[in-house]
């Protein structure tokens, strides 16, 4: 399934509907995570969601898919919850989500339908709309087109599959003219709460976070080479396809003979590549997932931490005792760690890089025959976020970065040489 922009969002033209829910007056207070606090603290902003789109094998009445939308809702608490600021930072509030009801979203003349699918993203998705979620569909004699999209603080690359996985189940219980179910699944907002009463990183971990960010100067990993000026730009958003089914198997089959992983292998050859043109080891900040225990697999919410991960050396092991240290030091409490730094130090230039095998995860959706696709926002950066997508149609990347002249050089050089070496080692 291809992670794509939304501005790139392969979509048909038709006509194109949101639907409207209705929600209540905020309840108690619940708990706000670290990263949900770092998010939504931003204020309300367009480009802070992400979405999923698939088209469905034929037409569906929009009650239908309305009733699924809801049923949806009612089995994940995230999906009914909503922020409001607040003096010390934004507070989180479970919301009562009911029926609504369509709208028809105009594409004007001479607009782009992903144009159009962006303002009214960007307008229901935001941080602190209540609730900051979205339905819509694009109607086409060819069939409709879902989208389904939340803003980040709600949701994750793993929750998106789940959402559009129960849609789908949904349908198709109502299409057997049975009630979709609703059974709940564990809140995140339980997972917030075991976080916090998980033991504090021992001194080891903390004295190595230290390291790795005095090293990058006293902030996250940032990318190695100049981006122009540090201020955000306009992004530039690159899709290249890397590996095919064949090369993937070939790699793999590599990194198995050097007794890695194929993430520990592709650490590996970027570590090379950064240390030809940079002369710099590979730093970079680097998300896991916080979903530790088999009964969040179901939920949706922000199960995502960021840790960091170092790697100096382009020797397959030494990459694979990277990847599994930047793993160990993301396993603990994030707000606990950097309370030194006053919260988590960011800084121009960032430099992100995500690894995502969705063949490996226990969520699937068919999504060749969906025509399934990740949708990023549009948005303004001063830095770089790489992600990886591993499916059964090969690996694929996305890299988003400043739309400078330094920036397109230097980031694009450097992903040139990254999707060379990959290849390369595949075909070696």
């Amino acid at each position: 399934m291809r992670l794509t922009n939304v501005a790139h969002l392969r979509l048909p033209f038709g006509r194109l509907y949101g639907y409207d829910v209705t929600a209540s007056e905020p309840g108690a207070a619940l708990p706000v995570s670290f990263d949900q606090a770092r998010h939504v603290g931003g204020g309300d902003r367009p480009g802070s969601w992400m979405a999923l789109s698939f088209r469905l094998p034929g037409p569906v009445p929009r009650d239908r898919l309305a009733q699924a939308w809801l049923a949806v809702i009612a089995r994940h608490g995230a999906l009914r919850t909503a922020f409001l600021p607040g003096p010390d930072g934004p507070t989180l509030h479970e919301v009562t989500v009911g029926p609504g009801a369509w709208v028809e979203h105009p594409i004007g003349p001479g607009q782009a339908v992903g144009d159009a699918l962006r303002d009214v993203l960007d307008d229901a998705c935001s941080p602190y709309r209540r609730p900051a979620h979205r339905l819509c569909v694009l109607e086409t004699a060819a069939g409709p087109t879902v989208i389904v999209a939340a803003d980040h603080a709600h949701t994750d690359m793993w929750s998106m599959l789940v959402i559009a996985r129960d849609l789908l189940t949904a349908l198709d219980e109502i299409g057997a003219d049975r009630a979709p179910s609703s059974d709940p699944v564990p809140p995140f907002v339980d997972h917030t709460r075991a976080l916090r009463e998980r033991p504090r990183a021992p001194a080891e971990v903390r004295g190595r976070w230290r390291e790795i960010l005095t090293a990058s100067g006293g902030v996250m990993p940032v990318f190695p080479l100049p981006l122009g000026a540090p201020e955000p730009y306009v992004e530039r958003v690159e899709v290249r396809d890397v590996l095919g089914t064949d090369e993937v198997a070939a790699f793999a089959d590599a990194a198995r003979a050097a007794g890695v992983s194929t993430l520990s292998a592709t650490v590996a050859a970027m570590t090379r590549v950064t240390l030809d043109r940079a002369g710099a080891p590979l730093r970079a900040v680097f998300p896991v997932h916080s979903r530790y225990d088999e009964r969040w697999h179901d939920s949706v919410g922000w199960f995502i931490t960021n840790s960091v991960l170092d790697s100096p050396s382009a020797e397959p092991r030494a990459a694979a005792d990277a990847v599994r240290e930047a793993v160990g030091l993301g396993s603990w409490p994030l707000e606990d760690v950097l309370a030194e730094w006053g919260g988590m130090p960011e800084a121009p230039g960032m430099f992100a890089i995500s690894w995502l095998d969705l063949r490996r995860l226990p969520v699937r959706i068919d999504a060749a025959r969906l025509d399934a696709q990740y949708v990023g926002a549009t948005i303004r950066t001063d830095g770089v976020m790489l992600w990886f997508i591993l499916d059964e149609a090969g690996l694929h990347l996305r890299c988003r970065y400043p739309d400078t002249l330094e920036a397109r050089a230097n980031v694009g050089s450097w992903l040139d040489s990254v999707v060379g070496e990959l290849q390369a080692r595949a075909r070696a």
